[in-house]
């Protein structure tokens, strides 16, 4: 499987979410340890001129969730993925396009849990997700435990 057939897959299912299409949320990079997204400022600017603090934690979200069916896909697992509770951090006002970056939190093991989710059925895993100032540094912080359940 190539990488590019999975994103071409995950962008399909981000867009057939309507809110989601809605955000103009374009996938900007996958390396096989972090997933990319990028989404232009002028559909989540604020009253003060720089990103909505909403359309953070959900492009943050959708990286995160994306980076797990991403991985899952690639593992030939078949799961739905949730999002079991999450936390985020506003460092700094992003006045330019949204840029996000997710990835496994440090502490977390891919590959305990895709064990764990083949031997129980169900597994869940520590994520951290930027949102990057075009300077360089971070806007947002968002950390996150996702939950994996195999597909009947």
């Amino acid at each position: 499987m190539t990488f590019d057939a999975a994103l071409q897959r995950l962008h399909t299912h981000y867009q057939s979410m309507p809110p989601v299409a809605a955000m103009n949320v374009g996938i900007a990079g996958y390396d096989g340890k972090r997933l990319r997204l990028r989404a232009p400022l002028t559909h989540h600017v604020n009253d003060k001129g720089c990103a909505f603090g909403g359309s953070l934690a959900s492009v943050m979200t959708l990286a995160s969730w994306g980076l797990v069916s991403l991985g899952l896909e690639i593992a030939e697992l078949r799961a739905e993925v949730f999002v079991a509770d999450s936390q985020i951090r506003y460092l700094a006002p992003l006045f330019g396009d949204l840029e996000v970056q997710a990835e496994l939190a440090a502490d977390a093991d891919w590959s305990v849990f895709v064990q764990t989710l083949r031997a129980r059925g169900r597994a869940r895993t520590g994520l951290i997700a930027r949102a990057l100032l075009p300077e360089g540094g971070v806007a947002t912080e968002f950390t996150a435990r996702y939950v994996a359940i195999v597909k009947a």
